[in-house]
């Protein structure tokens, strides 16, 4: 009598089979419509920086160390992942992959740094209309502002923080040759 109970009991544990995601050695797909990390493709990007323009978290920096080099930098522990830089991108430069797991212990490993040889018009020396009509947003424009790559931070140019060492750094901006060094600025 008490074999027979503990195999009734063992069938009906059986019964349901796998009810639990063979994690992580079954990856979980993402559903459809899922915005991931936006994935920057170099070859279309203009450097217009509208995306950087238009960016609520702020984490997206451009800076230009020389009139031929823009150095954009995208810091993907501060993203939101809302999907505003691929909607604004003139170009279709961002989509939004489907991509989230992206658990890392070195910040680099969300960091996306894209160095892009501008070509500017001859008559106006920029590539991209702004459609800004706030006048608050027109102050965080480029010209209006500084983005410290270092810092990781939007720094206004009519605010107290913003130095003339600081445009010093980015002329003396120089590209990286290896991942940084944990006690590196």
């Amino acid at each position: 009598m008490w074999l027979i109970s503990k195999l009734r009991q063992l069938a009906l544990v059986l019964r349901p089979g796998v009810v639990t995601l063979r994690y992580p050695f079954e990856p979980a797909v993402a559903p459809e419509g899922f915005r991931g990390r936006p994935v920057w493709d170099h070859h279309k990007c203009l450097g217009c920086g509208a995306c950087s323009d238009h960016c609520s978290a702020r984490c997206i920096l451009v800076s230009d160390p020389c009139q031929e080099l823009r150095v954009m930098l995208y810091d993907g522990a501060r993203c939101t992942y809302c999907g505003r830089c691929a909607e604004i991108c003139p170009e279709q430069a961002i989509t939004m992959s489907g991509d989230f797991e992206m658990a890392s212990g070195d910040r680099e490993d969300l960091t996306t740094r894209l160095e892009l040889f501008m070509l500017t018009c001859q008559r106006c020396g920029r590539c991209y209309e702004m459609e800004n009509d706030n006048v608050l947003d027109r102050l965080d424009l480029k010209g209006y502002r500084y983005d410290h790559l270092e810092a990781r931070a939007m720094i206004r140019k009519t605010s107290p923080q913003w130095s003339a060492d600081l445009v010093r750094e980015s002329k003396t901006y120089s590209r990286p040759t290896g991942r940084p060094q944990p006690g590196d600025r």
